[in-house]
């Protein structure tokens, strides 16, 4: 137990610049409650104790701001950033070492019981906001986009961004651990990068502009800076 609790907090210091010391981790990070809340409602609901594991899962939600189903399936190196508004449902199963920002849902997409929630796998990182539904699996090492919406399973080794999420294969050399391109600030934005490819195919076919006014910029590097919203 002490040697599970040690490696929560290591794990916070790793991932986290701003965490400063072990009393300061203990004390104020949210996600590491929910976790810690849910190591022992996962217990009572292994123990067939089904209320009491849920009215404290309840009363973690209520502290933290984590909803985790006590029937979730947690390994060991979960770092839950920031934490609010982050859900977990009743069958999800997370492997070792993967990282969840705010706003994250791992939820259901069926009303059918059994097997209904995802199965993330060791190391993927989930951008905040991001929603991924039903029984699917994101593969080892994936990255997950801040505000995706993932509905299908994802391959090892990927950057998955868009509504719906859209996977860009990646290899260590093209995209760095924070699943960002080289020389990058963002994701990269495949959805843009498609309009402005199809505007540009009609022009090519009617031998004009459809429209007087020019069409978006493009993308610099697959990426929408600022400037391209300009007034």
């Amino acid at each position: 137990m002490l040697a599970t609790l040690r490696r929560d907090i290591k794990v916070v210091k790793e991932r986290d610049p701003a965490a400063r010391s072990t009393p300061e981790i203990v004390l104020c990070y949210s996600g590491l409650h929910a976790l810690w809340s849910h190591r022992l409602a996962h217990k009572l609901w292994k123990a067939n104790l089904k209320l009491a594991s849920r009215w404290l899962a309840q009363i973690a939600r209520f502290i933290t701001g984590v909803e985790i189903h006590p029937g979730a399936q947690i390994s060991s190196g979960l770092f839950i950033d920031h934490g609010m508004g982050v859900v977990i449902g009743e069958t999800a199963e997370i492997a070792e070492d993967v990282t969840i920002y705010h706003g994250v849902t791992l939820g259901g997409s069926s009303w059918q019981p059994g097997k209904r929630h995802p199965t993330i796998e060791r190391g993927v990182v989930i951008g905040a906001g991001a929603k991924i539904l039903g029984d699917i699996t994101i593969g080892a090492n994936a990255r997950i986009g801040a505000n995706a919406v993932v509905v299908k399973s994802v391959p090892p080794d990927s950057v998955v961004v868009g509504v719906p999420g859209q996977v860009v294969t990646r290899t260590k050399k093209q995209v760095s651990d924070e699943g960002v391109l080289p020389g990058s600030d963002s994701m990269p934005d495949t959805i843009g990068i498609t309009l402005v490819s199809l505007m540009k195919r009609v022009e090519s076919l009617e031998g004009k502009h459809v429209s007087p006014e020019p069409h978006p910029a493009t993308p610099d590097q697959g990426v929408w800076r600022g400037e391209d919203f300009s007034i």
